[in-house]
């Protein structure tokens, strides 16, 4: 049990860079962010961190013929929904007018939901590490995983609050920039595994 709850924190960990990073863009983008926003955006990180791994788990044991065959498009779909909202950060913040403020760059929930498909989706692989688990360790697992990513994404949202708030009208440019290399890293990692 305690190598489950160890391997479970270092999924965890692991799973939740990219979610990091696109909360701290986040931050960034919007840094008078209330705290109940900040809450559902790690919640919403959480969640899809979570429940991936669980969806790859079951197709191990159950259609893994067609889970393989989607595998390979995984880095094109990471790659298409995190640069599509990275560049339309970068449109907001280049057509937001100096004195409209937050208002012009609130992340919608629709935004929310893709970025946390875009950041998961590579987490389905994890459900082929833990396939040898039952389905109380893979929940176990997958609760684990849950707790590490929303810890994480609101440290990112709130340090990316707080740069933002420094770096005023430039930070929108900075998180949709960031987006988008996370979306090239993901699918250039992708492509060379």
């Amino acid at each position: 049990m305690p190598t489950l709850i160890i391997n479970s924190i270092l999924l965890g960990v692991g799973l939740a860079m990219d979610a990091f990073s696109v909360s701290l863009a986040n931050g960034l983008n919007e840094p008078c962010m209330p705290k109940k926003k900040i809450y559902g955006i790690a919640g919403t990180f959480a969640v899809f961190q979570a429940i991936m791994p669980l969806i790859g788990w079951l197709c191990v044991h159950t259609v893994l013929q067609y889970f393989k065959a989607f595998e390979n498009f995984i880095p094109w779909i990471a790659l298409i929904l995190l640069g599509f909202i990275g560049g339309k950060m970068i449109y907001e913040s280049a057509t937001c007018k100096e004195g409209d403020g937050c208002e012009c760059r609130k992340l919608s929930f629709g935004a929310l939901l893709v970025q946390g498909i875009a950041t998961s989706i590579d987490a389905l692989s994890v459900g082929f590490t833990i396939s040898d688990y039952d389905l109380a360790k893979a929940l176990l697992c997958a609760a684990i995983i849950a707790v590490i990513t929303f810890v994480i994404c609101v440290s990112g949202v709130i340090i990316g609050k707080k740069a933002g708030t420094k770096l005023s009208g430039k930070a929108g440019y900075l998180g949709g920039i960031i987006l988008i290399i996370i979306g090239l890293e993901i699918f250039i990692e992708g492509i060379i595994n």
